[in-house]
């Protein structure tokens, strides 16, 4: 796979790199006998958006509050903005906006009175304009005097990420930031990164949602503490290795158990009236859907996989070798 980690090869020789916002080789971190994150190594660069993939308990958030200065690694080393993730935390966290799933402030204040508290507290300087700007960027003008227990969730969003830029963050790191939000507020908050992004604010951003990582530069995919792949989307799904059939048309589902247990077949993925088939061998894939390809109604389409396949089958792999726990 394109990007693919190899542990036993060892961190490659790292070099210097002005662009590299985040640059980290070895970070590992344990709780009691269980490895969270193991010997993680990886570089984002200034403007990129970066996607961190993997299942829940893999290591993600423990990874993201060791690289902004949250949380101090038991082994490893790097940079953060230029800044060391060990020696150098606290001045770390001074330039990097960190958004968390949960919304963090007041909901008996109004939008711009949360902001407006928020700049106080951290004792910033021109704090009315820092506030201005924050609701000016995220479009939250006509609603500064809702009260913030009366939004919605997208609007809440917004307002999480107004606060997270009133100090004028060069990276932002974003964790699962958009769970429970309706789709067209997590399009028009994707809009608002892309913006940022373009103005040369780094952002590092774990999700669950495919169609949100497709929209980043580059993706990582983290299992049982363990970097396994990354690369830009289009490099991870041609690197795969990976085999698909797409089967279409009603009555395609039914043949989803037969073809689990055919030869060749290492993955069903099932989309509404449609079945995506995938396989590493090319040719025993190709056998085991031949038997159906005559069936009226049914559409055969052979070709890369998706995202999403291409994610779910790097889960299967790593479940098995990786056992034990993230956070």
């Amino acid at each position: 796979m394109s990007g693919h980690v190899d542990p036993a090869m060892g961190a490659p020789e790292r070099q210097a790199n002005a662009d590299d916002v985040i640059d980290v080789a070895g970070l590992t971190k344990r709780y009691g006998d269980k490895t969270v994150v193991d010997g993680l190594s990886m570089r984002v660069r200034r403007g990129e958006i970066y996607g961190f993939l993997g299942p829940n308990g893999s290591g993600k958030t423990t990874s993201i509050r060791m690289m902004c200065g949250l949380l101090t690694p038991d082994a490893g080393q790097g940079h953060t903005l230029g800044y060391d993730v060990v020696k150098e935390a606290a001045a770390i966290k001074r330039e990097v906006g960190y958004m968390t799933q949960r919304f963090g402030l007041y909901d008996d204040l109004s939008i711009r009175e949360n902001l407006d508290f928020v700049a106080r507290v951290y004792g910033m300087d021109r704090r009315r304009e820092r506030v201005d700007q924050a609701l000016s960027r995220l479009g939250l003008e006509g609603r500064q005097k809702q009260l913030a227990g009366s939004l919605s969730g997208g609007w809440k969003q917004r307002l999480a990420l107004a606060a997270c830029m009133l100090h004028e963050p060069r990276l932002l790191l974003l964790d699962e930031p958009t769970a429970g939000v309706d789709p067209k507020a997590r399009r028009d908050f994707w809009d608002e990164i892309h913006h940022l992004a373009r103005q040369g604010i780094t952002v590092l951003v774990s999700t669950h949602y495919m169609d949100e990582a497709e929209r980043c530069h580059r993706l990582g995919y983290i299992a049982y503490g363990r970097l396994l792949a990354m690369g830009t989307p289009a490099e991870l799904v041609r690197g795969s290795a990976l085999s698909t059939w797409t089967i279409a048309g009603e009555g395609a589902g039914e043949l989803a158990d037969a073809l689990e247990a055919a030869p060749g077949v290492e993955m069903v993925t099932r989309f509404g009236n449609a079945l995506h088939v995938s396989g590493a061998d090319e040719a025993r894939l190709a056998a085991a859907v031949a038997p159906y390809r005559e069936r009226a109604g049914l559409r055969f389409e052979h070709g890369e996989p998706a995202l999403e396949d291409v994610f779910i089958h790097l889960m299967r792999q790593s479940a098995d070798n990786f056992p034990g726990g993230g956070r």
